[in-house]
């Protein structure tokens, strides 16, 4: 089953960061973000310059579904479905990635290595639009300008839709993506028997 996410993620993240007593993980989880990346957001050191997003003034969230996860590490916020419905209405799939966003793939590639390790080639080169000679060199950290490469939302630099970015997610975290290599299981090669020469 896929998971519904909100609309700005990251912008509804820093909202419910400042404003809410919710846990990261339960930020993470309601946002389709890792918790590392929650806990970056507190610290300041992600989503610096992001204006926090009200979820309940979108309609996606009430202060009573807050109030009721506040305290309860193991409760998990559910999602407006109505509002799920007017987001997805609104929302347009492009897989053209306009001339002054490519020089921003490098980022969205960093950012999806980086806070989703398990992710295949196919699925990042489905989202960016690039080549397994970019991810490659970035996952290895031996592209040619790695020291200014910085993690950065695909979604918010324009690289994908949400629709398509939360499909990906969510084969990446139920493990259902693409296999790339099957290391396991090699078979040995049987042996030849030599027969013993007779006196």
């Amino acid at each position: 089953m896929t998971q519904e996410l909100p609309l700005m993620r990251k912008a509804t993240a820093v909202w419910l960061v400042e404003n809410t007593s919710l846990t990261f993980a339960q930020i993470a989880n309601f946002c389709g973000l890792h918790e590392l990346e929650v806990q970056g957001i507190a610290d300041g050191d992600v989503a610096s310059g992001i204006i926090g997003q009200n979820p309940i003034l979108s309609g996606q969230l009430t202060r009573e579904e807050i109030a009721r996860c506040e305290g309860k590490e193991d409760s998990i916020l559910t999602l407006n479905k109505s509002a799920v419905s007017q987001v997805k209405s609104t929302e347009k799939d492009s897989k053209y990635t306009p001339i002054a966003r490519r020089q921003d793939k490098p980022d969205g590639i960093s950012y999806l290595l980086k806070y989703y390790p398990e992710i295949t080639n196919g699925q990042v080169k489905k989202l960016v639009g690039t080549t397994d000679k970019m991810i490659d060199s970035i996952r290895s950290r031996a592209h040619w300008n790695m020291k200014n490469i910085k993690p950065r939302d695909v979604v918010l630099l324009g690289l994908c839709s949400q629709s398509q970015f939360n499909d990906v997610i969510s084969q990446v975290k139920s493990g259902g993506g693409e296999v790339e290599e099957k290391t396991s299981k090699k078979k040995k090669a049987p042996k030849i028997k030599t027969p013993k020469a007779k006196k």
